[in-house]
């Protein structure tokens, strides 16, 4: 099965052409003709079969059909993370995609202020879709920040669920539960006093993941991967 992701308005529509990067990697690289059977993704949450219709030296028409599945967990997950070096932030979201994340916010802390300008932002968006196409999601993680830590309040609020993980912390049951649930990672240098305190008094649950001290992006997978293993495939 081979996942485009395509605007809204072309999965909605009828025929359209599609160019560009797409084009050469499905019809010069992979040398798919017409006929071939795709699954358009529009990013949003839908998803549709289509066929090849034709195929030029620039562009190929496709034809959307009957939906597809959206291949998407049941469970709204979503990462509050202390933003790690540019590399390993691709890594955090190219992995948290495939696995099925809802939202990555990236939020500044006490111990780790670190800035992403707006270039760097923009990657991580690229990256991100080509972990959609490549894992065949339909919804594409909403990706932001870097936040204050002072807006975190804001961002918990749609979740009734709430969690950060402090290394020492005790495991907890609710990594398995339905509801929807944000996950707050802390930087490498750990929570300060202080905002573990906000977020105890902000209805965060401290959570452990065992004895040893993980990188952000190891911990941040992890307790995803504990979040939505109940339902990864169920639509």
């Amino acid at each position: 099965m081979i996942t485009v992701l395509v605007s809204p308005v072309e999965l909605a529509g009828g025929p359209f052409e599609l160019a560009g990067a797409e084009h050469h990697h499905l019809f010069r690289v992979r040398r798919l003709r017409a006929g071939a059977r795709l699954r358009l993704v529009d990013g949003e949450g839908r998803a549709r079969w289509a066929e090849v219709e034709a195929v030029g030296a620039a562009s190929a028409t496709v034809r959307p059909g009957e939906p597809a599945p959206l291949l998407e967990p049941a469970r709204r997950v979503a990462l509050a993370v202390a933003p790690p070096r540019p590399e390993r932030a691709a890594w955090l979201v190219e992995k948290a995609t495939e696995l099925g994340v809802a939202a990555i916010h990236l939020v500044g802390t006490e111990r780790d202020p670190r800035q992403l300008a707006p270039a760097g932002l923009a990657r991580l968006r690229r990256v991100a879709a080509a972990a959609l196409m490549q894992s065949g999601g339909s919804r594409l993680p909403k990706i932001d920040g870097v936040h204050p830590f002072a807006a975190l309040a804001g961002i918990a609020a749609p979740f009734p669920m709430r969690a950060f993980l402090d290394p020492g912390a005790l495991p907890w049951e609710g990594f398995g539960a339905p509801e929807p649930l944000l996950l707050a990672i802390g930087p490498e240098g750990g929570w300060s006093d202080a905002e573990r305190a906000a977020l105890v008094a902000g209805g965060f649950r401290a959570a452990g993941l065992g004895p040893r001290l993980l990188r952000v992006e190891t911990a941040a997978l992890a307790a995803v991967a504990l979040a939505l293993a109940p339902g990864l495939a169920s639509r």
